[in-house]
């Protein structure tokens, strides 16, 4: 797992190695079982993460207790209750393996401080916000504008692993659809 960490770091950074090997020495392998909240709501995210293996994600809850899906991060990714994290305030989602995962983490104040020794991390930090920024418009965008059916056709065409790995109760809390629809949608 430790491999496909430096890769992604290497793929998305301009760093050296011994930069490459102090980022990865601020990290801590975690192993967590499908279910796991790592981050509860009203909770601080106190954590960043590289999903090595498995999956996790980001969902709000209505008041009437409806999941609402913001993001999935399959191996390869990174992904954290963002708000909560970059502020260190209370989080308004919940922050969840989908999957039995193996997650490389690393803390708030050692985020903080690799953004002051290396130069690269803060270019990763600043490319990790502009894509979170532009995933987050895109997502917003498709929900104001396309019916259902364009959205799921679209998740098949850009995202086909999702369909293939997520329950439907999840997927289509991320489409933002009830799960009849979703089955509908499948089944055509």
């Amino acid at each position: 797992m430790i491999g496909h960490f430096k890769q992604y770091l290497r793929m998305t950074t301009a760093i050296n190695e011994v930069q490459v090997n102090e980022i990865v020495k601020s990290f801590t392998p975690r192993k967590v079982a499908r279910g796991t909240l790592l981050v509860n709501y009203g909770e601080v995210c106190r954590e960043f993460y590289f999903v090595g293996s498995g999956c996790i994600r980001t969902y709000f809850l209505t008041s009437g207790g409806q999941q609402h899906t913001r993001f999935i991060a399959l191996e390869g990714s990174v992904g954290t209750a963002m708000s909560s994290f970059i502020g260190q305030t209370s989080s308004t989602e919940f922050l969840e393996a989908l999957e039995d995962s193996e997650l490389y983490a690393i803390n708030y104040r050692n985020f903080r401080r690799l953004l002051t020794e290396i130069p690269g991390w803060l270019d990763f930090y600043n490319l990790f916000l502009e894509m979170a920024y532009i995933y987050q418009h895109e997502k917003l965008q498709q929900l104001s504008t396309l019916s259902a059916a364009q959205r799921y056709e679209k998740l098949m065409k850009d995202r086909p692993q999702y369909v293939q790995r997520i329950s439907n109760k999840v997927l289509a809390s991320y489409l933002d659809i009830r799960e009849e629809t979703l089955s509908r949608l499948k089944s055509r």
